[in-house]
């Protein structure tokens, strides 16, 4: 178990006034994923070349068709 409670989590710069999105922050070599609104929550955890193979993937779209 990887321990949250003391991450910095940070949300999308492009974050829209209501601020509810999703934040990520960096522990040790993973990555954790959470709902802003509820930040008790669960966390989604991710290696770093996982979640670096996510973020080029929605650079080039590759999610646009499940909008």
């Amino acid at each position: 178990m990887i321990d949250f409670s003391y991450a910095t989590w940070r949300k999308s710069t492009k974050t829209q006034q209501s601020g509810q999105c999703v934040e990520v922050a960096w522990v040790g070599e993973v990555v954790g994923v959470r709902d802003s609104k509820d930040p008790h929550g669960p966390v989604l955890v991710f290696k770093k070349g996982e979640f670096a193979s996510f973020l080029h993937g929605t650079a080039r779209g590759e999610f646009d068709d499940l909008l």
